[in-house]
């Protein structure tokens, strides 16, 4: 039987509308997948958000990208992407670079070293996807998407 956030929540009441039950199931469903990805990425040594830089970074390619650039892709904000990334280049995962005309722009590459944590991480993703969500149809896993991005259109 299937238990619902209710249940999870150990609820006595019901819940006082339809809309806070909505949002707290986001918000515990967001929960439950971040502890997940967390305890897989530990192996690695990476938080869910330096995981996060180093797709972004990959996908930049050989460009690289700017501090308030990754910020802005960056699926959870955080309040200070410089010092992300300090802890980050500290550990061999990223480098930066200043510009030559302009000294205060400085671009973040990914680095051999985070090329291959990622290509690590990348062979073990599908299986925890499929553990998260792969009891789910493919149908039913797009209403899912398209749900969620309706919720999040009037930000």
């Amino acid at each position: 039987m299937r238990k619902t956030l209710r249940d999870e929540l150990k609820m006595t009441r019901p819940f006082k509308s339809v809309e806070e039950e909505a949002i707290l199931s986001i918000a515990r469903t967001a929960a439950l997948l971040e502890h997940a990805g967390s305890e897989a990425l530990k192996p690695f040594d990476l938080t869910i958000t330096q995981y996060n830089v180093l797709r972004i970074l990959r996908g930049a390619g050989q460009q690289g990208m700017c501090r308030n650039a990754v910020g802005e892709r960056l699926v959870t904000k955080v309040p200070d992407v410089t010092r992300l990334l300090d802890r980050m280049e500290a550990s061999g995962l990223i480098s930066r670079q200043r510009g030559t005309e302009d000294r205060r722009f400085v671009t973040t590459y990914i680095t051999e070293k985070g090329m291959k944590l990622l290509e690590k991480i990348d062979r073990e993703l599908p299986a925890m996807h499929d553990r998260q969500v792969g009891h789910m149809s493919q149908k039913r896993l797009r209403e899912l998407v398209d749900l969620l991005e309706e919720v999040r259109n009037p930000y």
